[in-house]
């Protein structure tokens, strides 16, 4: 797979993040009203996964559920930073549309109208969702397996993907920090994965975050091999990362099945084109408008037939980016966990968190006591009181599990 950037693993376009030059680069986390509108996002963010997470039962229709979820992000984002400031209108709105992708399926499903996919008793479903407040994104997914019953634990290969990378997040959560390299970051990953018999998936990159930018220059591969590196750099206080987490039970090597499927795209900001057709410059001027930078989904475009026209011309001209459906191998089973973490002065900030269900692994657990130590490490700073270190609460208990 290729090692360019997006959420989770790469757009197929050949495409290298650019970096946008916007008037406030130089805004950071140490200006308190970027860190209001990380926090404001991520609120919103977190409100639509667990409507999305309460929802996924057997029989529910995919699309249908995609689809009441952007509507709820949508009138959440309404309600909020709504005064003009001296600069104008605050920009906000979807940073990743809603995608249920089930099993194999590694992530980007975000079906249209006429897809009849149905959410069946025990399928591993993993939802990905996004918003930002002024550029400021906050992007989540967590994995859920549909039960009728909930109070049942999940068991069998389920249980040991959801657990592989659920551990795997803890601990990039843990070393995705300042001062430490990037390099390094990712060296225990397999080692977590290997205790409950899984792999990481190959391509997957976390990416610094910015302004308006979901996928920055700056890097981890969660999956460093031989063949496939990226530039060394060490964390940096006030940075925020999207640590994406994607563990699979296969080989770790998804593949394209199907091009129809895509339905998530992003504007490709370093391409022009005078487009000749109307149907693709009304396309074109909409998607301009309501999505300017960050990705969307097809099935919000108003006009969705002359959308289908325009897609045509709009993608052969590289004027889009597509984030593609992948699969594993079917049989296999694929989980996926992922937070906006502000990498601040006191400690890491994970803007979301979500419960994770009771799993019965059958005993596979990771043993190595030096990754178990880094594993329950406090994601916040020790603090000084009278000359003296307190321990931070907490720290035993790993972020957002039961």
């Amino acid at each position: 797979m290729p090692s360019e950037g997006t959420t989770g693993y790469a757009p197929q376009s050949g495409f290298v993040a650019q970096e946008v030059e916007y008037d406030e680069d130089e805004l950071d986390l140490s200006d308190s009203d970027v860190v209001t509108k990380y926090k404001a996002a991520a609120e919103i963010t977190n409100k639509v996964m667990g409507y999305v997470l309460d929802k996924v039962r057997p029989g529910v229709v995919v699309v249908e559920l995609c689809e009441s979820a952007d509507a709820l992000l949508e009138q959440e984002i309404q309600k909020v930073f709504n005064k003009p400031t001296q600069e104008g209108a605050i920009e906000k709105g979807v940073a990743f549309p809603t995608c249920l992708s089930i099993n194999h399926c590694c992530g980007h499903f975000s079906p249209m109208g006429t897809d009849q996919t149905v959410i069946k008793e025990g399928d591993l479903v993993k939802v990905d969702v996004g918003c930002h407040i002024d550029g400021w994104a906050s992007v989540a997914a967590h994995s859920i397996v549909a039960q009728e019953d909930r109070s049942k634990p999940v068991t069998g290969r389920a249980a040991d993907v959801i657990a592989a990378a659920r551990d795997v997040f803890q601990l990039a959560l843990r070393t995705i920090r300042p001062p430490k390299l990037n390099s390094m970051a990712a060296e225990d990953f397999e080692a977590v994965c290997n205790a409950y018999g899984c792999t990481m998936l190959d391509g997957v990159l976390t990416h610094v975050q910015k302004r308006f930018i979901l996928d920055g220059n700056k890097v981890v591969l969660n999956k460093p091999t031989a063949e496939q590196g990226v530039d060394e750099c060490s964390f940096v206080e006030n940075e925020v990362y999207a640590i994406d987490i994607l563990v699979s039970t296969g080989e770790g090597n998804p593949k394209i099945l199907d091009e129809k499927e895509t339905s998530v795209y992003k504007r490709a900001l370093d391409r022009e084109y005078q487009l000749k057709m109307k149907t693709s410059r009304a396309l074109f001027s909409e998607i301009n408008r309501k999505y300017p930078a960050l990705p969307f989904t097809l099935r919000a475009i108003e006009d969705q037939r002359s959308a289908k026209l325009g897609m045509t011309e709009l993608l052969s001209r590289e004027l889009l980016h597509e984030y593609p459906v992948l699969y594993e191998k079917q049989g296999e089973l694929v989980a996926h966990f992922k937070s906006t973490v502000l990498l601040m002065k006191n400690g890491s900030d994970q803007l979301s968190a979500f419960p994770v269900q009771n799993l019965d692994t059958a005993g596979k657990k990771v043993e190595d006591e030096r990754i178990i130590k880094k594993m329950n490490e406090s994601i916040k700073k020790t603090k000084r009181k009278g000359g003296k270190k307190k321990k931070a609460k907490g720290e035993a208990k790993l972020a957002g599990v039961e």
